[in-house]
């Protein structure tokens, strides 16, 4: 059996990866999320957990508060983010239109909060998550070959492949967001879900209009 790694190493590991081996979590819920991957090719930090009408709130920093499928979302979501970055990074050397200048900016900024609250609610749910980030699904992943046409496209072209390439994983995002939204457990990480499937298709929406 694979050891599990530490939050350190799974931040510092790339993001491939880590997306491999996310579908470690078990359980008939796990199945719309594999549906989801099979399709698609896969302000601040969000509140706590609001307490169930009629139930007691869980005990700060249980593990149950997370079950495989909130780690199985985490561990993906974490490394499509990271994937994220990398693509708005290298957007932001190529492209020229202020315009997605200044929205693949402001993704950065979002995707740069979201990934420090994922992986602190990774790292604060103990095994569970280490066991979601045991397996990998990165053939799903369409980061890399977007990557390699941003950065292979002529100067003219680059803001038209920008656009493209971070539409279709934005559109993956928010796909996986909803498989979470339906499938998970923590209303926490269902609430970070909703929110994601919100501002992705938002973004998706902006960039058909800047194309």
């Amino acid at each position: 059996m694979a050891a599990d790694l530490s939050p350190r190493a799974r931040a510092a590991e790339p993001a491939g990866p880590r997306l491999r081996r996310a579908s470690a979590a078990t359980g008939p819920a796990t199945a719309l999320l594999a549906t989801v991957l099979a399709l698609a090719g896969c302000g601040g930090p969000p509140a706590a957990d609001p307490a169930l009408p009629g139930t007691a709130p869980p005990p700060a920093g249980a593990e149950a508060t997370i079950s495989g499928i909130d780690a199985l979302f985490l561990a993906m979501m974490e490394a499509h983010t990271e994937q994220t970055l990398e693509i708005v990074g290298l957007g932001l050397d190529r492209v020229t239109d202020e315009r997605i200048r200044t929205l693949i900016s402001a993704v950065r900024a979002t995707e740069t909060d979201e990934l420090a609250t994922m992986r602190r609610w990774l790292r604060d749910a103990g095994p569970s998550a280490a066991a979601a980030a045991r397996h990998d699904h990165s053939g799903h992943s369409d980061a890399a070959a977007g990557l390699a046409r941003l950065r292979a496209a002529p100067p003219a072209d680059a803001d038209r492949v920008l656009l493209d390439v971070l539409s279709r994983h934005q559109r993956t995002a928010a796909d996986l967001a909803r498989a979470q939204v339906a499938a998970g457990t923590s209303e926490r990480v269902r609430d970070l879900a909703r929110r994601i499937d919100r501002s992705r298709t938002a973004e998706v929406e902006l960039m058909a209009g800047l194309g």
